[in-house]
């Protein structure tokens, strides 16, 4: 997911080398469309709110809608870029923190590790299921997928957490700059401000946006 946004995480230079390495290998077709074409700068995705959030604009945004330190977070996804160590902002905070590995048994696990599709399964499972979901990146399949399942079969009782993020890159620029208790409602103003149930637009993904005649049951 980072290395596919082309946004930047903080890492400098040794971070960027890391990034292109990585997306030469699994990504190349990105790759030959950077050396082709003139693209976005990943100062211009974040601003656009394009590119996932960091660890530590995760903690931010949860801290401000008023999760606490006792809250259980199960993060999605296999490999966390930085690996532990970018996890600290959030342990740090939320210590109470949980992937589907420590969820689950060596022998539990064992049978989906050759198999991706079914390890993000054990993901969408546990997203599903959680008190409340929070997107924090702009649309992933997975991500997608959750949310419209929530909006789907949640009937209003799932929530989730799916801000605006051009309006929370907005914020996150001048966050060194204004006070907490102004930081918190300009965050809860900008989750407010999203909607959260909308007919889907044209050409926008059914799972995500799963409000529409072809697949909304109709009643007369």
């Amino acid at each position: 997911m980072i290395a596919h946004s082309l946004c930047e995480y903080g890492g400098g230079e040794e971070e960027r080398k890391e990034l292109e390495a990585y997306r030469e290998i699994h990504f190349p077709a990105l790759t030959l469309l950077k050396k082709t074409k003139k693209l976005p700068s990943p100062a211009v995705l974040r601003s656009e709110g394009l590119c996932p959030l960091t660890p530590e604009e995760a903690v931010l945004t949860l801290a401000a809608l008023g999760f606490n330190r006792k809250t259980r977070l199960f993060v999605a996804g296999s490999n966390i870029y930085g690996g532990v160590r970018r996890l600290t902002a959030l342990t740090s905070l939320y210590p109470n923190l949980v992937t589907k590995e420590r969820l689950l048994s060596a022998a539990e696990l064992q049978p989906f590790l050759n198999f991706s599709s079914q390890l993000a399964a054990l993901d969408l499972i546990g997203c599903t299921a959680a008190d409340a979901f929070a997107m924090t990146d702009p649309g992933s399949q997975l991500s997608s997928l959750v949310s419209g399942y929530r909006i789907y079969y949640g009937g209003g009782r799932m929530p989730t957490i799916r801000p605006n993020k051009r309006r929370l890159a907005a914020i996150f620029v001048k966050n060194n700059t204004i006070e907490w208790t102004v930081f918190e409602q300009r965050i809860r103003m900008a989750v407010r401000q999203t909607r959260r149930l909308f007919e889907r637009p044209k050409a926008r993904s059914v799972y995500r946006n799963p409000q529409c005649n072809e697949c909304m049951c109709l009643t007369k």
